[in-house]
């Protein structure tokens, strides 16, 4: 992984971000959405001080966050989300962008990352589970996805650092 990089998103990386995220959308085990948002409605629904991209010689990755409340006392509980570009698969990258991700948030004082992930999508639930993150229940036929019900795992991630 030397030749991978990670650094904060910009608005020049828009167009690969929206790609790699339209691909797991694609391959269906990723989120209920269909579409990737337009670079605008991402914009407004991540938090900027969150958003990372790995870089190879180009964008084969991100993870942003998403506040869960605007509530002050959620202040320090975030959502998140993490790509990667299929052909990236396999490389660590996820690993190192949540890694980037906890330190990042942490240094913000933010005690808990959470994330839904459908129970499907192993790869993600092994990845996070490695990270810390922990299972805190199961959101059962939640929502229907390409015609069927879908289970949701609720994952959160508290931080040992903030107390």
């Amino acid at each position: 992984m030397v030749d991978i990089t990670v650094r904060p998103m910009t608005a020049d990386d828009a167009a690969r971000v929206l790609a790699i995220y339209q691909a797991g959308l694609d391959g269906g085990d990723a989120s209920f959405e269909t579409t990737a948002p337009t670079w605008a409605q991402f914009d407004a629904g991540k938090l900027p001080e969150h958003r990372l991209v790995a870089v190879d010689r180009t964008v084969i990755g991100w993870v942003a966050v998403s506040p869960t409340s605007t509530r002050a006392v959620y202040a320090g509980v975030v959502e998140h989300s993490v790509y990667v570009d299929p052909a990236a698969r396999g490389r660590g990258v996820a690993r190192l962008l949540l890694d980037a991700l906890i330190a990042s948030t942490e240094a913000a004082g933010v005690w808990t990352i959470q994330s839904g992930v459908f129970g499907e999508n192993t790869a993600s639930l092994r990845l996070h589970q490695r990270a810390g993150f922990r299972v805190i229940g199961v959101r059962e036929r939640v929502a229907r996805h390409h015609g069927r019900w879908r289970d949701v795992i609720l994952l959160e991630r508290r931080s040992p650092v903030i107390t």
